[in-house]
């Protein structure tokens, strides 16, 4: 059963729901992607790696996603970074290894420049990121929306988006694109005080892999790793995929 942490007061209070499996460390984590959840394939690959190898692992859903309560179309970055630093909070009382995918990478690389500058005790000792969606809201959205969607969005305070991954579309929000504005990264030099490895797929219609080289070259240091994946899609779940990111984990720990 779920361990869960409650935010916010009156019509924002939200339940996150967490698993956390005890280990030895130092805690891998798992920040999850746009409409996942925690007990999707990659995070319930690492579980079962995490139990066979004695391993403590942490997971969590954002509110309005899996098994947290909250409505989803009042999600924003702010909102699912503080969840996310709540529950290292809550759980952590040493470095983690932060492993994001998708929307996670960047939420993965918020929390530790805000934990580098606030709790540097709680800032990660490793970054794994999956086709990490830096900057998502203007980069992969909103500068791909043609301009009568722009319009919409501006007009009715969401757009309904198709997607590959659900019967059911994904509603992108105004207050999700402006709220994003907040948290961009690309730019300016990205501190992450930490080991980086980047898993990407170079088949990834979501998160292209020249987006990836763009953040890649916002790290600075030599402890950036990067795998491309030549046949790899955005969810990078195949068997091999997981392979790698296991490797990749383990590397860093």
């Amino acid at each position: 059963m779920p361990h869960s942490v409650t935010l916010g007061k009156g019509p924002d209070e939200r339940r996150i729901a967490v698993l956390n499996r005890k280990g030895n460390g130092p805690p891998v984590m798992w920040v999850g992607g746009f409409k996942s959840d925690m007990r999707a394939t990659k995070a319930s690959a690492i579980d079962s790696w995490a139990e066979r190898q004695n391993r403590a692992f942490l997971r969590f859903d954002y509110s309005g996603h899996g098994e947290s309560t909250g409505d989803f179309e009042d999600g924003t970055i702010s909102r699912w970074l503080e969840e996310t630093l709540a529950v290292m909070d809550r759980f952590l009382d040493e470095r983690p290894i932060l492993v994001g995918s998708s929307m996670g990478g960047w939420i993965s690389l918020l929390a530790a420049r805000h934990l580098l500058d606030e709790r540097p005790a709680l800032a990660p000792a490793g970054l794994v990121l999956i086709a990490p969606a830096t900057d998502m809201t203007e980069k992969l959205m909103w500068s791909r929306f043609p301009e009568d969607i722009r319009r919409m969005v501006q007009e009715t305070g969401v757009y309904d988006r198709p997607s590959a991954y659900s019967e059911a579309p994904y509603p992108i929000t105004w207050k999700l694109i402006e709220d994003g504005r907040r948290h961009l990264l690309l730019g300016k030099p990205i501190r992450t005080g930490c080991p980086v490895h980047i898993l990407q797929g170079m088949e990834d219609p979501d998160v292209p892999w020249g987006h990836t080289l763009e953040l890649v070259e916002h790290l600075p240091g030599d402890s950036v790793s990067l795998t491309l994946v030549k046949d790899g899609d955005h969810r990078l779940s195949r068997d091999e995929d997981l392979e790698r990111l296991i490797a990749a984990i383990e590397a860093i720990a």
